[in-house]
């Protein structure tokens, strides 16, 4: 499998943002792009195309997240729901309670460093010491 075939990262990376927010006891949510029209979740909670979800353990049932998308099985209003969005979809995973996790370019896997850009052409990356 060569880079231009591999497998995208960011259902990898997703997992693993959940586990963490998981392990550390802290509430996952989930930021959607609501517009793209394969994304069924419920509208009446989609705030300007986008809509932001609960998927911690005890809010969620069989939840999947693998290189087709997210899916899982959740109440609202009381009203059983499967929810599906490919990855495209994902825009973030984070701790509700701190705000940490990985946030994903629209077309991308994950957003640069602040510093990715800053370095010059045939520049090699160093490391400093920070005291």
């Amino acid at each position: 499998m060569n880079a231009e075939t591999s497998l995208s990262s960011r259902p990898y990376f997703a997992r693993a943002a959940y586990d963490w927010i998981e392990d550390n006891r802290l509430t996952p949510y989930i930021l959607v792009d609501a517009t793209l029209e394969e994304v069924e979740v419920p509208r009446q909670y989609v705030n300007e195309g986008r809509i932001v979800l609960n998927i911690s353990s005890t809010a969620v049932r069989e939840l999947s997240v693998d290189q087709n998308g997210v899916t899982f099985l959740a109440r609202f209003g009381g009203v059983p729901m499967r929810v599906t969005l490919p990855m495209i979809a994902l825009l973030a995973v984070y701790a509700r309670e701190n705000g940490k996790g990985v946030f994903f370019e629209r077309d991308g896997d994950l957003h640069p460093p602040p510093s990715a850009g800053n370095k010059k052409d045939g520049q090699k990356p160093s490391l400093k010491i920070v005291k």
